[in-house]
């Protein structure tokens, strides 16, 4: 299906709105693809997956290396893409606006700005300067036209911090700030989750689904949650399965578990389709 970048964005805010669906993570053109194949309504980047594909440790990637990456999925896909942009590359919030201008261009739907800082020992940054970001993000979304879903992240339990008093306040700020939907990766339990999701009430909140999450769509669906993303779990999905291969080639020299990989005809097949 051919759409334009306004209905693209449309089409995505329209998801927003009701029930829940999955956002899953791409990291490359071929995921992309796939995942649209298989009748995903939406995709988001992802950039732990895109720094491994390029051999850099998630949080080592340049703004220009991001921006090329959202332009190649969102080049690949009919789907709306939303962007996980990092903390918005921009050392203060004038940064953090040219930044997203620059991304809305890309055309995607969505930007998610965290308030994380890359630093161990100062995980996190300060309530009123990660609000002035958000509002930053929020304005320069604006003069581009306003229809870009702003999402805002607070990274508590991401970076060690778990406290969800500190969590709901970092979130209902920055929803009053101007982001249109809220994110605390890392939250698990059905109480945090309701939490989140009653805090800031009525905008819709993602919820990062990762291997330690045994809830299903339709449970975490119950709690209110509006989205699903996957993170960078497809990408550790794929990863898992190339290590767990060499491994055995590297540790006991047995060729056995690439029984266990898609042929290269079945490989083929899925992309002659896509490909139409």
């Amino acid at each position: 299906m051919n759409r334009t970048v306004s209905q693209k964005r449309a089409a995505f805010r329209a998801l927003h709105q009701d029930g829940c669906f999955v956002l899953p993570n791409p990291w490359d053109i071929g995921s992309a693809r796939v995942l649209e194949s298989l009748g995903f309504k939406a995709l988001a980047t992802t950039s732990a997956g895109y720094a491994w594909s390029v051999g850099l440790p998630d949080g080592q990637v340049s703004r220009a290396m991001s921006l090329a990456y959202i332009r190649q999925i969102v080049a690949a896909t009919g789907l709306p893409v939303s962007a996980d942009f990092e903390s918005g590359f921009g050392v203060d919030p004038e940064g953090v606006a040219e930044s997203v201008r620059m991304a809305v261009e890309t055309g995607v739907a969505g930007i998610s700005i965290e308030d994380s800082t890359g630093d161990p020992a100062n995980p996190l940054r300060d309530t009123d300067e990660a609000v002035l970001r958000v509002r930053a993000a929020r304005h320069a979304i604006d003069d581009c036209g306003g229809d870009t879903l702003l999402v805002a992240r607070a990274e508590n339990f991401f970076v060690g911090k778990p406290d969800l008093e500190d969590t709901l306040i970092r979130l209902k700020a920055y929803a009053e700030a101007g982001a249109d939907c809220l994110y605390a990766p890392g939250i698990r339990t059905r109480e945090e989750i309701q939490s989140v999701v009653a805090a800031v009430a009525p905008k819709p909140v993602n919820l990062l689904i990762g291997p330690a999450c045994a809830l299903t769509l339709h449970e975490v669906e119950a709690l209110g949650v509006r989205r699903i993303s996957l993170g960078g779990s497809l990408a550790r999905a794929a990863w898992g399965g190339f290590m767990r291969v060499v491994n055995e080639i590297i540790g006991r020299g047995r060729f056995d578990t690439l029984t266990n990989v898609p042929t290269n005809a079945e490989l083929n097949a899925i992309f002659r389709k896509i490909q139409g």
